[in-house]
C-alpha cells in the first residue's frame, strides 16, 4: 500500500538564488570604474570637458550599476546587492544634480557646503560597506578603502573651495579607485571565462 510523507518530512533540495544567472559584479565594478575614472581625470585637472562625464554617470556608472545591483538582489548577495544599487543610484543623483538643477541661486559657500556634505555622506556609507567588504575578498577591500578615502577627500575639497590641491589629490585617489575596481572586474570576468583563477583577487580577511 503506497504511503505519502508528510510535507515537512520529505527530502529538502538544495537550491542556490539565482544560480541560472551570471556573475552580475564584473559588469557592476566595470560600470563604476570607468564612470570614477572620466571623472577622476577632470579632477586631477587632466582634462576639463566635465560634461563627457554625464552621460556615463546616468547609463553605465548609474543604470548599468543599478541593473547590477538588481541581479545581486536575485542571486542572494545582500552585500553586492546594496554596493551596486546604491552606487547607481549616487550616479543617477549626480546626473541630475550637476546637469539638471538650477543652482545658480544659492551662494557659492552654501552649494560648497552643500556638496561637501553630501560627499560626507557617501564617505559614511563607503566606510561601513568597506567594513563589510573585508569579508569579500582583497580587491574589493582595496576599491572600498580607496572610494572611502577618496569621497572625504572630495568633501574636504568644496570645503576649501579656493584651494586646488584638496580636488587634484581627489582626482588622483580616485583614479586609482577606478584602476582597482577595474581589476576587480577584469579578475571577475576573467576567471570565469577561464574556468580558473588567471587573475588573483586575495582571500577574505
Amino acid at each position: 500500500m503506497a504511503t505519502t510523507q508528510a510535507p515537512e518530512t520529505r527530502p529538502q533540495t538544495a537550491f542556490a538564488p539565482g544560480a541560472h544567472l551570471a556573475d552580475p559584479a564584473a559588469l557592476g565594478l566595470g560600470a563604476f570604474a570607468l564612470t570614477t575614472f572620466v571623472l577622476s581625470v577632470f579632477n586631477a585637472g587632466w582634462m576639463h570637458a566635465l560634461p563627457v562625464a554625464f552621460g556615463l554617470a546616468l547609463a553605465y556608472g548609474g543604470l548599468a550599476q543599478l541593473l547590477a545591483g538588481m541581479w545581486e538582489f536575485a542571486k542572494g548577495n545582500t552585500f553586492g546587492a546594496t554596493a551596486f544599487s546604491s552606487y547607481g543610484a549616487f550616479w543617477i543623483s549626480y546626473w541630475y544634480l550637476t546637469g539638471h538643477t538650477n543652482l545658480t541661486a544659492l551662494r557659492a559657500l552654501d552649494l560648497t557646503g552643500g556638496i561637501a556634505w553630501y560627499l560626507v555622506a557617501w564617505g559614511i556609507f563607503t566606510t561601513y560597506m568597506a567594513v563589510a567588504a573585508t569579508r569579500t575578498n582583497s580587491a574589493v577591500l582595496v576599491v572600498f578603502v580607496l572610494l572611502a578615502v577618496t569621497f572625504f577627500i572630495l568633501a574636504v575639497a568644496n570645503w576649501a573651495s579656493g584651494t586646488v590641491f584638496w580636488l587634484r589629490l581627489g582626482g588622483y585617489l580616485g583614479i586609482a579607485t577606478a584602476l582597482a575596481a577595474w581589476y576587480a572586474s577584469f579578475a571577475t570576468v576573467t576567471n570565469w571565462t577561464f574556468k580558473r583563477t588567471v587573475l588573483p583577487v586575495g582571500p577574505r580577511a
